[in-house]
């Protein structure tokens, strides 16, 4: 087919495809643009943030703001949504001449994404050029290089509400330190969807409160888990979701909303009981008291009316399973703290299945005006995250395992010591020096 006059037709310029990511865009996209362009009319095929979030950590820029970066490169005619790191729908719907793409793609997780991409080429002839890598150039490293630069109190706060767009189920680990928060921060394990992570940090009130040698009462004040959270927020980018007992007065509440949010905090969660606070688990074995629902109601209503943005999420707990007062009472409650304002509902169950999670999971899910459900599988350990997931579940939180993990340790390690009056029989349970100073940013 041609085009131009009929006297001196002109050849249809070829279309490229070419997809990217670009959270940061480094000279190694700019020469891939430039090379694609050279083809032919280059259609620049923009992962979204739910199709990034899939197999890595979720974009420090929104799908908008990378696109009106995108289209004001050169050489790019267009941007189009790339909803999967799949390419074929998109090649099948726009059946390019050419897809261009580095060629550091021939191993590792996108091995059988660029197979697919060939075999859909050759429905229509076309054809896969890969561009050499571009030396000196690491996406990691700039990702790094930017977690070490830091974030904002404001990013930091929207970026739970971004992630619960994009991701059907998102996981939060206990912190209760700096160190514990840089675990959370770095840890990452290759999957064949790609690197698997946590999503954000869980400050539990629990382990604050043992790492001090103390009951989990809230005897440790609230300028106490204050100076905590700094220590993490200083040294992490991921968001935080914060363990607040039972908020205290409602008074009260609105300060520690109000410090929260200036901090850069992505939700508090409140649980309905007064009196003084024990830990849930120990069930009716100590004595607790469900707060009325229309105290807590008022708790979550000032709570809410205190923050200057919508950012911060106030999440209700639900402590109706954990004191046996049964499911009718437990979505009774979550019917009433939704109309209230919460953002979201936290049920606790101190059960060792998650059977009667499921039972409430599948009542509230018939809620119209529904809202993020959150979970903390400690008691019943044994249940996965799809599964989960597959319940509604939006919200996975592992309250308190790296501390009950490390204290065994560490006991081991002292008791050996007073064993061998020496650490020689103890250094195959510890780090060596080098390693865990290597953790910390400066310290290399």
């Amino acid at each position: 087919m041609t085009n131009g006059s009929k006297n001196n037709p002109q050849p249809v310029k070829k279309t490229v495809y070419v997809g990217m990511s670009a959270d940061l865009v480094h000279p190694g996209h700019l020469n891939i643009i430039k090379k694609a362009s050279e083809l032919g009319e280059v259609i620049i095929g923009l992962l979204t943030d739910q199709a990034i979030a899939g197999y890595k950590r979720v974009p420090f820029m929104t799908f908008e703001q990378r696109r009106q970066i995108i289209e004001n490169i050169k050489g790019v005619s267009r941007v189009v949504p790339q909803t999967t790191l799949d390419y074929v729908p998109n090649l099948e719907a726009l059946k390019p001449d050419y897809v261009v793409h580095g060629d550091d793609w021939k191993k590792g997780i996108q091995k059988k994404t660029r197979q697919r991409v060939i075999d859909a080429l050759a429905q229509w002839g076309g054809q896969l050029v890969e561009i050499p890598y571009t030396k000196g150039i690491s996406s990691s490293q700039l990702h790094g290089a930017m977690r070490e630069v830091g974030t904002t109190p404001e990013v930091r706060r929207k970026t739970l509400r971004r992630i619960l767009q994009v991701k059907p189920l998102v996981r939060f680990l206990e912190v209760h330190n700096g160190l514990t928060g840089l675990i959370v921060e770095n840890t990452r394990v290759p999957t064949e969807e790609g690197m698997r992570e946590f999503d954000g940090m869980w400050s539990s009130s629990l382990t604050n409160s043992l790492v001090r040698g103390k009951p989990d009462i809230e005897a440790v004040d609230v300028s106490a888990r204050i100076n905590t959270l700094n220590e993490v927020l200083e040294v992490t980018t991921k968001p935080v979701i914060y363990d607040a007992d039972t908020g205290g007065r409602p008074e009260h509440f609105v300060f520690t909303v109000k410090t929260l949010e200036r901090l850069g905090v992505s939700a508090v969660i409140i649980e309905d009981k007064i009196g003084l606070k024990k830990n849930s688990l120990l069930g009716l074995t100590v004595e607790q008291t469900q707060d009325d629902v229309d105290h807590f109601c008022r708790k979550i209503e000032v709570g809410r009316r205190a923050r200057a943005t919508d950012d911060l999420m106030v999440i209700a707990r639900i402590e109706s399973l954990i004191l046996d007062h049964g499911m009718k009472d437990a979505l009774a409650r979550a019917h009433a703290y939704l109309e209230a304002g919460a953002d979201g509902i936290m049920i606790h169950s101190r059960r060792e299945t998650p059977d009667e999670i499921f039972t409430f999971c599948r009542e509230y899910n018939k809620i119209s005006h529904r809202k993020p459900l959150v979970a903390v599988p400690s008691s019943y350990a044994s249940v996965t995250e799809q599964q989960l997931c597959d319940h509604g579940i939006n919200i996975v939180i592992y309250g308190n395992q790296l501390l009950r993990s490390a204290y065994p340790a560490m006991l081991a390690t002292a008791e050996s010591i007073l064993k061998n009056q020496r650490s020689h029989e103890a250094d195959g349970m510890m780090m060596p020096i080098a390693d865990i100073l290597g953790l910390i940013p400066g310290c290399e």
